[in-house]
C-alpha cells in the first residue's frame, strides 16, 4: 500500500533537481492524491492493444527507448503484458531500459516475488500467478521499503481508498485477513533485513573489515522431473540468501532419462531455468546412481548442505527398491543433509516411464515369437535334458529379447518362458497345474532369475544408449572443437559453422555479423561467399521481421526467438555470439520441422556450440586484427626505407637544377651563349629525372595501396615502342639500338601510358648498367596461334646478373649487385607490379655471349574490335 504515491513523491523531488523524468506508466486506481502527483510530470501515451475483441493498455517501451529519459516511471514491476508483446513480463521491459542506460523507478509486492510464491500460496490460500524473479529486484541499486501496519491497511481499506465497498468487503475477509497481512509484513520485513545485511557486508569488504564468519557455505539442490521440484528450488533460494552461500541445482541424468516422456524432459528444464533465474547454478551430471553421482560432486565442489525432496513413494516400495533419501544420509559424512516436505504448486498428472516408446509394439510380438523358439529348441533337446537344462535355453531367449527390445518385452518373455516350461515340459503335460511341489520351486526360482536376468540387461541396455547418446554429444563438439581448430579466416570458420550446426541439429542456419554501420546481417548477404560443402538446405536468409530479432539479440546479448521468453513467435532461435571481448554476432536456428523448439538436451547442447563459435570468431577477429597490424608496421618500415632511399636522389638532381640556374643568373651577361645553353639543359636533364623519380614513387604508392589499374585499349605494339625510343633518344645518343618487331604482330589489349612506364623503366635500367655506346636490342613476337601473348625482351650486351640476382632483381629497393649509378631501387618492382595487373609475367636472365635480358608478356584475350568501313573506304587502295 502506497508504492506508487511514494514513487511519484521521490520522482518529483527528482524533477525539481532538474532531472528528465518521464510517466513511463502510471496506475493511479482512481485516488485523487495519487494522480495530483503526476502535475508538471510529462506522461507517456500508452500503447493501444487489441485482444479477444477488448481494448488494453499496456506500456510503450519503443516510446520510451526513443524518448530516452534520465529517469522513467513504470509502475506494477510484475505486470504480464498482453499477447503480442515484445517480452512477456513488464520486469522484461524495465532490463531493456536499464540496458539502453535508462534510469527506472518501479513499484512491486512482496508476494510477486519468485522465491515467495509458494509461501505466500501457503499462507494466504492463493496461487500468485504474476512474480518477479530475485535477481531482478537484486540488480536494484536502491530499495525502499513502504510499510503500513495491519489495522492501518484494513483502515484505508474500509475508507474505500484501495477497492469500492463491495470489492472491499470481500477483500477484508480474504486476502486481507489480519493474519495474512501480518505474515506478509513479516515476509517483506525479513526480505529488507537481509537486503540491508547484504549492504553492511559489502560495506565490510570495501573498507577492508576483516572477516568474522567462518569459511562460506555452499547449497547443492537435487531436483528432478517431480512437479514438487519448483517449491523445493524456492526453499533452496531463500536458505542460500539467508546463509549468504552460493547454491548449485544438480540433475543426474541416468540411464532411465531416456524413458521419460517428453513433458517430464520439459518440466526437468524449465526447472533449471526457474534456478537459474533465481541466481543459482545448474549443472547436469551422468552416471547410473543418483546418490554415488550426487555425493561425489559434492564432495568436489566442497558443498557444505545437501537439499532433496521427501520421498512421496509407499514404504513398501522404498524397503524393496532402496530410498534415494537414505542413500544420501548414510553415505553424506560430514554433509548436512535437508530434506523438504511439500506438496506440488499445482495438481500435476504423475510422471511415469513412457514404455511404449521405448518398446514399440512389434517389441513384444518378436518377444512372443523368441519364447516360441525357445520352446521348439527345448523340446528337441528335451529327450537328452531335464526341466532345469531346458530353462537355461529360456533364459538365453531372455537375455536376447532384453538386449534387443528392452525391459517390458523382456518381463513378458520371462513370464511366458516359465508358462511354456511348466506347460510342455512338466508333468501333467499340456496343462499348467504341477503335481510336484519341487517343480514349482524350481519353476518360482527360474522366474525369478528370469526377471532378475531380464531386469540387469535391460539396464546395461538403457546405459549403453546413454553412453551412445553422451558420446554423440561428446564427438559433435569434438568434431566442431577441431573444425575450428584447424580453420583460418573467418569466412572458412563461417562454413564450418553452418555445416556442424545444421548437420547436429537438423535445421537451417543463419550467421549474422555487424555491418560498418553496427547492424547485423546474414552473412551471405555480406559476401556471397559459402564453402563448397555447404548447400542451400543448410542456410536460411531471416526476413525482415526475423532480422529485427536477431538485432535485438545483438543488441542485449540475450537469446530470442522460438522457444525462448523474447518474441517467442520467430521462426527461429536466435543465441548471441558473444565472445571474451563483446558481441561478435548472432547464430539463428531454424528447425527443419517448423514451430518446433528444440529439447532440453539440444538446447544445451547449442548453447555450448555458440559459445565455442563466439570464441573461434573472436580468434579470427583478433588474427585478422593482428595481421593489419602487422602490415602496418610492415608499411611504416617500408615507408622510413623508401625515404632514406630516395633522399640522396632526390637532393642530388635538386642541387644541380638549382646550381645550374643560379650561375646561369648570376653569371649571364657574361656568358656566351653555348655556356648558357649547357646550364639550362643540365637543369632540364635533371629536372627530368627527378620527375621520373617521382613518377616511380608515385607508382609505388599506387602499387601498395593496391589502386593500380590498367585500362586497356586494343593497340599496336610498335607505336608504344616508338614513342619510348623517342622520349629516351637523348639518353641514346651514341648507342646502336636494334629495334625486331614483325609487320604482321596482332593489336594487344594494353594501358599504353602504363606499358610506355614499362618500356622506359627497362631501357634506363640497360642504359645506366652496360657500357657506353654498348648495342640494346627490343624485340618482340606473338606467341602461339592464334596468338595468345605478345613477347617482349630487352636485350644488352653489359656486365649481365650475377647468379641469384634472377629471383631478386624485382624486389623493392634492389639496385643489382653492380650499381653503376644513382636510383631508387624501384623501377623494376613497378615495371613488375604494371605487367602483371594486365595479366603478364615478367622474368630478367644472363644473355648467351655476355649481358642480360628482360622479358615479359602481355596477354591478348578477346578478339579486337572490327572496324566498320564504307565499301568506297574498302576499295580505296591503301599507301
Amino acid at each position: 500500500m502506497g508504492k506508487t504515491y511514494a514513487m511519484l513523491e521521490a520522482a518529483q523531488a527528482r524533477a525539481a533537481e532538474g532531472v528528465d523524468v518521464l510517466a513511463g506508466y502510471i496506475e493511479t486506481h482512481g485516488r485523487r492524491e495519487t494522480a495530483a502527483l503526476l502535475a508538471g510530470l510529462e506522461l507517456l501515451p500508452r500503447r493501444q492493444v487489441r485482444y479477444q475483441g477488448a481494448g488494453l493498455e499496456e506500456f510503450d517501451l519503443d516510446a520510451a527507448l526513443a524518448r530516452r529519459p534520465q529517469l522513467i516511471l513504470v509502475d506494477e514491476l510484475a505486470h504480464s503484458n498482453a499477447p503480442g508483446s515484445r517480452h512477456p513480463k513488464r520486469w522484461q521491459d524495465v532490463r531493456e531500459l536499464l540496458a539502453a542506460g535508462v534510469d527506472v523507478y518501479t513499484t512491486l509486492n512482496v508476494q510477486h516475488l519468485e522465491s515467495l510464491n509458494d509461501l505466500v500460496a501457503q499462507i494466504t490460500g492463493v496461487i500468485v500467478r504474476e512474480t518477479v524473479p530475485d535477481s531482478v529486484l537484486e540488480q536494484a541499486d536502491e530499495v525502499a521499503l513502504i510499510d503500513l501496519t495491519p489495522d492501518q491497511l484494513r483502515q484505508r481499506l474500509s475508507e474505500g481508498k484501495v477497492y469500492v465497498p463491495a470489492q472491499a468487503e470481500r477483500a477484508a475477509g480474504g486476502f486481507f485477513r489480519a493474519g495474512n497481512l501480518h505474515a506478509l509484513r513479516e515476509l517483506a520485513l525479513r526480505h529488507m533485513a537481509d537486503r540491508v545485511d547484504q549492504e553492511m557486508r559489502r560495506y565490510r569488504q570495501d573498507h577492508a573489515i576483516s572477516e568474522t564468519w567462518p569459511a562460506a557455505e555452499r547449497l547443492l539442490v537435487c531436483v528432478g522431473p517431480n512437479p514438487a521440484a519448483g517449491r523445493l528450488i524456492r526453499a533452496a533460494r531463500r536458505m542460500a540468501a539467508r546463509l549468504r552461500a552460493p547454491w548449485v541445482v544438480v540433475y543426474v541424468e541416468t540411464p532411465g532419462h531416456l524413458r521419460l516422456p517428453e513433458a517430464a524432459r520439459e518440466a526437468i528444464i524449465q526447472n533449471l531455468r526457474l534456478a537459474e533465474s533465481l541466481g543459482a547454478e545448474t549443472v547436469t551430471l551422468s552416471g547410473g546412481r543418483v546418490s554415488e553421482v550426487l555425493l561425489a560432486y559434492a564432495r568436489q565442489r566442497n558443498v557444505s548442505k545437501i537439499v532433496i525432496g521427501k520421498p512421496a513413494s509407499p514404504t513398501w516400495r522404498e524397503r524393496l527398491l532402496g530410498s534415494l533419501v537414505d542413500e544420501i544420509v548414510r553415505g553424506s559424512g560430514q554433509i548436512d543433509v535437508y530434506a523438504i516436505s511439500g506438496a506440488a504448486e499445482e495438481a500435476a498428472p504423475a510422471l511415469t516411464v513412457d514404455i511404449a516408446r521405448s518398446s514399440p509394439s512389434p517389441a513384444y510380438g518378436w518377444a512372443i515369437a523368441v519364447v516360441a523358439a525357445s520352446t521348439t529348441i527345448a523340446g528337441l533337446l528335451w529327450p537328452h535334458l531335464g526341466v532345469s537344462d531346458l530353462a537355461l535355453v529360456y533364459l538365453i531367449g531372455i537375455v536376447l529379447v532384453a538386449s534387443r527390445f528392452g525391459r517390458g518385452p523382456s518381463v513378458l518373455a520371462s513370464v511366458l518362458s516359465v508358462l511354456a516350461l511348466n506347460f510342455f515340459f512338466t508333468q501333467p503335460y499340456l496343462t499348467l497345474f504341477v503335481s510336484n511341489p519341487r517343480i514349482v520351486l524350481t519353476l518360482v526360482v527360474i522366474l525369478l532369475v528370469a526377471l532378475v536376468i531380464s531386469s540387469l540387461t535391460a539396464r546395461t541396455r538403457r546405459q549403453a544408449e546413454a553412453a551412445l547418446q553422451r558420446e554423440r554429444r561428446t564427438s559433435a563438439l569434438y568434431a566442431l572443437s577441431r573444425a575450428y581448430a584447424s580453420t583460418r579466416g573467418i569466412a572458412h570458420l563461417i562454413s564450418a559453422a553452418v555445416e556442424h550446426t545444421s548437420g547436429t541439429f537438423d535445421g537451417q542456419v543463419a550467421l549474422l555479423l555487424p555491418d560498418s554501420a553496427g547492424l547485423v546481417v546474414p552473412w551471405g548477404g555480406l559476401s556471397g561467399w559459402w564453402g563448397q560443402d555447404i548447400t542451400a538446405q543448410m542456410i536460411f536468409a531471416p526476413g525482415q521481421a526475423e532480422l529485427g530479432v536477431a538485432g535485438w539479440v545483438y543488441d542485449h546479448a540475450e537469446p530470442a526467438g522460438l522457444g525462448t521468453n523474447t518474441l517467442p513467435g520467430a521462426d527461429a532461435i536466435y543465441l548471441p555470439l558473444k565472445g571474451a571481448q563483446g558481441m561478435v554476432g548472432v547464430l539463428g536456428l531454424r528447425p527443419n520441422r517448423r514451430r518446433s523448439a528444440l529439447s532440453p538436451e539440444q538446447l544445451h547442447l547449442l548453447e555450448t556450440f555458440v559459445s565455442q563459435t563466439a570464441l573461434a570468431f573472436e580468434r579470427a577477429l583478433l588474427a585478422e586484427a593482428a595481421q593489419r597490424s602487422a602490415v602496418q608496421v610492415e608499411a611504416e618500415r617500408l615507408r622510413n626505407a623508401l625515404l632514406s632511399s630516395v633522399s640522396h636522389d632526390l637532393r642530388t638532381p635538386l642541387a644541380v637544377v638549382a646550381g645550374a640556374l643560379s650561375s646561369a643568373l648570376d653569371s649571364w651577361e657574361i656568358l656566351g651563349d653555348a655556356a648558357r645553353i649547357d646550364l639550362i639543359q643540365n637543369a632540364y636533364d635533371e629536372a627530368e629525372r627527378l620527375s621520373r623519380l617521382l613518377t616511380n614513387l608515385l607508382e609505388m604508392t599506387r602499387l601498395e595501396a593496391g589502386g593500380l589499374t590498367a585500362r586497356k585499349e586494343w593497340q599496336p605494339i610498335e607505336e608504344v615502342v616508338g614513342a619510348v625510343i623517342a622520349r629516351m633518344e637523348p639518353r641514346l645518343a651514341g648507342r646502336e639500338i636494334t629495334l625486331d618487331l614483325p609487320a604482321d604482330l596482332p593489336l594487344v589489349p594494353l594501358d599504353a601510358v602504363l606499358i610506355e612506364q614499362v618500356l622506359l623503366n627497362l631501357l634506363e635500367n640497360a642504359v645506366k648498367y652496360t657500357p657506353p655506346g654498348a648495342p640494346i636490342t627490343l624485340r618482340a613476337e606473338a606467341q602461339g596461334d592464334p596468338p595468345s601473348a605478345i613477347l617482349v625482351m630487352l636485350a644488352d650486351r653489359g656486365a649481365g646478373l650475377r647468379p641469384g640476382d634472377e629471383a631478386t632483381i624485382f624486389a623493392k629497393f634492389n639496385r643489382g649487385s653492380q650499381p653503376a649509378g644513382g636510383g631508387s631501387g624501384l623501377g623494376l618492382t613497378i615495371s613488375q607490379g604494371i605487367v602483371r595487373a594486365h595479366g603478364g609475367q615478367i622474368w630478367a636472365e644472363n644473355r648467351p655471349g655476355g649481358g642480360a635480358i628482360f622479358a615479359f608478356t602481355l596477354p591478348i584475350e578477346g578478339a579486337p574490335p572490327q572496324l566498320d568501313l564504307s565499301p568506297d573506304e574498302e576499295e580505296r587502295p591503301h599507301d
